[in-house]
């Protein structure tokens, strides 16, 4: 490789670097991702002018032709709810882009400068062979994880008897393949290693609920990360080895701090065991219990006459795409004098930083909305918190109720409010299958309808 190569691989490094620092704030983000664009930029003219083995131009063209050309096409048309699924989406093509690179490498490692079939350095081995079942875990998990927010396959946890030592057991054969592979350069070995791998992906995504699904995208994201970092060693691509260790260690570090909002251990989350016990304990359906339903005009006639108004987003909102009308609602409450803020819990939608990216969309000033640890104890002093498609995030159960699925995970206290306004369709319970006793509270008043709809009611009621 030429110097000027490396050197060009170190801006893109340096790029992908600023990128991830940017998007650790939502006041920097666009520019992390424009960093982020620049960097691959880079880092994709550098491998096709500037690396001596890259020849074959008449498969790559197209081949990007192709890719970018469905990627496009994707990122026009994907709407905000569906970015959790798209995401799991993309990292599976991660995972399998590793298993490929690994198996092109096992079949013709001249190509690769890794030695010749049967004689392959031990050391590229080993790296082929870690890319290849990372790769492949994060292949058929992701699948899994896209089926469950997608709606194809229950969100419930999945579970069965022997579930854990089956697993465990599958995690020791994948180290016995990888040893029997480096010892014998097995053809045979190589592709088993590829098969449990795959099941190994399916079974430790599969027991795992919708409530922990954030968590599972991110835990996906730091695999696929690992996986490119692998194969980055069999393709002695510098560049591909860092991009994968910043994916992979911030993918793990975010995970850490999901967990951590949920109350979840991060050894459950990487052995798929969390999520599975609890899920029969959802409680049933409301029955006879009675709640206290509300307009839009009384909605706007309680926060028109509170000082301070704390709104809660949750995935309700993104699904009806309210953030626009809930900008307009606010700014209507912010010239009648009333203090407004936004509360995010970690987990609120299906992914991380979800809520923070539409209300960002809608133009919601920065300085304006707070994380869980930031607000939580301001909602005792606050007239009114809305609550506009969150369920789970505000469910009191979390805290009461040992059998809960839910129990142990922080929670944003909205009942502490003097008044809580609930906007939901109906009385459904949440993606985690738990009814809310948040809908019981003597102070909750439930508005029932589109968010958006009710959203623009307000403002209307407001404006008049």
């Amino acid at each position: 490789m030429t110097s000027l190569a490396v050197l060009a691989y170190l801006v893109a490094a340096v790029c992908f670097i600023m990128a991830l620092r940017g998007l650790s704030s939502p006041v920097t983000s666009r520019m992390g991702n424009l960093y982020g664009m620049v960097g691959m930029a880079i880092a994709v003219a550098t491998t096709l002018i500037l690396v001596p083995q890259v020849q074959n131009y008449w498969l790559i063209v197209p081949a990007i032709a192709i890719g970018g050309g469905i990627g496009y096409v994707v990122a026009q048309r994907i709407q905000m709810t569906a970015l959790p699924q798209l995401v799991a989406a993309f990292h599976s093509l991660v995972g399998l882009a590793a298993v490929c690179v690994a198996a092109a490498a096992f079949l013709d490692p001249a190509a690769y400068n890794i030695g010749t079939p049967g004689a392959i350095h031990v050391g590229s081995l080993i790296e082929m062979a870690l890319g290849a079942a990372i790769g492949a875990i994060t292949f058929t998990g992701s699948l899994v994880a896209f089926a469950k927010l997608q709606g194809l396959v229950s969100g419930k946890p999945l579970v069965f008897p022997l579930q854990h030592p089956l697993n465990a057991a599958l995690g020791i054969v994948i180290i016995l393949l990888i040893v029997w592979m480096c010892a014998g350069q097995s053809g045979a070995a190589f592709l088993l290693l590829i098969l449990v791998a795959l099941a190994l992906g399916f079974l430790l995504i599969l027991p795992i609920g919708g409530a922990d699904m954030p968590v599972v995208v991110s835990m996906l994201n730091s695999y696929s990360g690992w996986a490119a970092a692998g194969i980055g060693f069999t393709l002695q691509n510098n560049l591909l080895i860092v991009t994968g260790a910043l994916v992979g260690s911030s993918g793990a570090i975010l995970s850490y701090i999901m967990c951590k909002g949920m109350n979840r251990s991060i050894i459950n989350v990487i052995l798929g065991g969390f999520g599975g016990e609890a899920g029969t304990a959802a409680a049933g359906p409301a029955g006879d219990r009675a709640v206290k339903q509300g307009s839009a005009e009384d909605a706007a006639f309680v926060m028109k006459n509170a000082r301070s108004v704390i709104i809660v987003p949750g995935y309700g909102m993104a699904v009806a795409q309210a953030q626009h009308a809930l900008r307009e609602m606010s700014d209507l409450l912010k010239k009648e004098g009333v203090d407004v803020r936004y509360a995010i819990h970690p987990v609120a939608g299906r992914m991380p930083g979800h809520m923070n990216v539409l209300l960002a969309e809608a133009n919601v000033p920065y300085d304006e909305v707070f994380e869980l640890e930031e607000i939580n104890r301001d909602f005792a002093q606050a007239d009114v918190a809305f609550v506009i498609g969150a369920n789970d995030v505000t469910n009191p159960a979390a805290k009461s109720d040992p059998a809960s699925p839910i129990y142990g995970m922080p929670i944003l206290d909205v009942e502490n409010a003097k008044t809580v306004l609930f906007v939901k369709r109906s009385m459904a319970s949440g993606y985690a299958g738990v009814e809310n006793e948040l809908f019981f509270r003597d102070n909750t008043l439930m508005l029932f309808g589109d968010a958006k709809k009710i959203s623009e009611d307000v403002a209307k009621s407001l404006a008049a």
